[in-house]
């Protein structure tokens, strides 16, 4: 057992529990260069630096974890996510697909996807990704906002309205920023009696 490594870590851990992110980080390269190639401590590193606000340094260690496991789908996710967070889109893409080809299963990979298709204007895309994400959480607003928006996009009005319809059921909330957004007032008797 390589107790150096076990002492680093604990004592990183403890420093995370404390709010301590310097003396944490400072622990995990430690451990790091006690057992180099340790994926959950770089990975615990990246999350540090993404809930910091550095999504630079965490996309970088997110990047040194996949070259460990390269077949890790939520590191994928978490790569594309802070990819996305700084603008680079077409990484956010790239590890996007990445993770919901290796896990079909991650609705956020899907959803993540589905967002940054739309940022560039590719809405079948887009649409396709959302109707995955959606799908796969059929209460969850944000994804059948987004795809409600899709398919506004594409100038599918039957679409939007289908859309909206379902969200009404669950969220009347958000189905009236879609109806407000995609500017269907003829469907704004929906959400008449919501307080504005």
């Amino acid at each position: 057992m390589n107790f150096e490594k076990w002492q680093h870590l604990l004592r990183a851990r403890f420093f995370l529990f404390m709010g301590k992110n310097e003396a944490a980080l400072n622990e995990f390269h430690q451990a790091l260069l006690a057992e180099p190639g340790n994926a959950r401590v770089v990975e615990a590193m990246a999350f540090i630096y993404a809930n910091r606000g550095d999504f630079s340094a965490a996309a970088a260690h997110f990047r040194d974890t996949l070259r460990i496991e390269p077949d890790n789908a939520d590191i994928h996710f978490n790569l594309g996510f802070a990819c996305d967070k700084q603008g680079e889109t077409n990484e956010a893409i790239e590890a996007f697909q990445n993770a919901a080809r290796l896990k079909p299963t991650l609705d956020r990979a899907w959803y993540g996807l589905g967002i940054c298709h739309a940022k560039l204007g590719k809405h079948a895309e887009a649409a396709k990704a959302l109707h995955e994400a959606a799908t796969q959480q059929p209460m969850n607003p944000h994804a059948w906002y987004a795809l409600g928006m899709a398919h506004h996009h594409l100038h599918e009005p039957e679409r939007v309205t289908e859309i909206i319809m379902h969200l009404h059921r669950f969220d009347p909330i958000m189905t009236r920023h879609l109806i407000q957004d995609t500017e269907r007032s003829d469907l704004m008797y929906l959400v008449a009696d919501l307080a504005v």
